[in-house]
């Protein structure tokens, strides 16, 4: 049955979506209110006269940031797509190239970054190509590695970062854990180390990687720890680490001499930075992220579509699921 109604909202929307005119053009060919055009779009939505599809990337993925975003109290979430074919090393250059692009929007002038350290933060690091004049101020928000695994070292991203931002940069001249709690507290309480404690005070944005479970083998930094720290650690059922600080499956920090005996930014100051962001991916990695991000400690995430499905399993969380088959049916 022929309805003159459905066929307004059709021609406002054909002359809105195919022939790409404004609401105020089409509200003069029509003869109608600016309002009474944006109203009828919304409409012709509703009801499914107009149907918007995305090509190149499944709307999957986007319902998919939504859903984490929206789950977590996140301020920005940035997944890039897995493909079974993807090999990790293309993956790892997926995600480096979104936390790059993440960074060149996020940065502003005179902003004030604090760096973790990493082989991942590095990759995005490398992935921001030219020069921006933004005049940032980069710090480390963590100690160094010890010389044995020197690659990645927080201090060379943190000139790298600055250089490619025409900024400043300070440095730190310590590793990330010490013998003794005694020894840290020296390091700390020195003049020298008065100016970055004062920036970690001043933080505009703040950049993390995420560490997985104790077996995981990649790490850069977990040689310093002895074996009483790995097995208190084991025994509290750590999952993971953020800014060389570890936590147990509910985001707990798990306190303690090894906590003491750290040098980095503490979780409860990343969690007060205004761009708190942390990049990681990986299955093995899922249960640490999910921790990290129901402890707060940071309110942006870049990660890919795999590793947030997997978060998901392991959390028994099937919201997602649902929404997909209702998008579907």
């Amino acid at each position: 049955m022929f309805d003159e109604k459905r066929k307004q909202l059709a021609k406002v929307s054909y002359l809105y979506f195919i022939e790409e005119k404004t609401q105020a053009e089409i509200a003069k060919i029509l003869g109608i209110y600016r309002t009474t055009v944006s109203r009828m779009i919304s409409q012709a939505k509703k009801e499914g006269i107009v149907q918007i599809k995305i090509v190149d990337y499944g709307e999957d993925l986007f319902l998919l940031e939504s859903y984490i975003k929206n789950k977590y109290g996140l301020k920005q979430v940035e997944l890039v797509p897995s493909e079974l074919s993807d090999s990790n090393e293309e993956k790892e250059e997926k995600l480096a190239l979104a936390a790059g692009e993440f960074m060149k929007k996020n940065i502003k002038a005179d902003d004030i970054v604090g760096m973790s350290w990493g082989a991942t933060l590095w990759r995005a690091i490398d992935k921001i190509n030219g020069k921006f004049d933004k005049n940032a101020t980069i710090v480390p928000i963590v100690g160094g590695p010890s010389h044995i695994n020197a690659n990645f070292h927080v201090n060379t991203l943190v000139y790298e970062l600055s250089r490619r931002f025409e900024g400043e940069s300070l440095f730190i001249n310590a590793t990330v854990v010490q013998e003794t709690k005694l020894l840290k507290e020296g390091i700390v309480g020195s003049k020298y180390f008065s100016e970055l404690k004062d920036k970690w005070r001043e933080l505009d944005v703040a950049f993390v990687g995420i560490g997985g479970q104790l077996s995981y083998k990649k790490s850069q930094w977990r040689d310093l720890l002895t074996s009483k720290d790995f097995e208190d650690l084991k025994l509290r059922e750590a999952v993971g680490d953020c800014c060389c600080r570890f936590f147990d499956k509910d985001g707990k920090i798990l306190r303690g001499d090894l906590d003491d005996r750290t040098i980095g930014l503490p979780l409860e100051e990343l969690a007060n930075v205004p761009l708190s962001v942390g990049i990681a991916r990986g299955k093995v990695k899922a249960r640490a992220i999910a921790s990290v991000l129901k402890g707060k400690y940071v309110n942006c995430l870049i990660s890919d579509q795999e590793t947030m499905l997997e978060l998901l399993r392991l959390e028994k969380d099937t919201g997602y699921a649902e929404l997909l088959n209702q998008q579907s049916s």
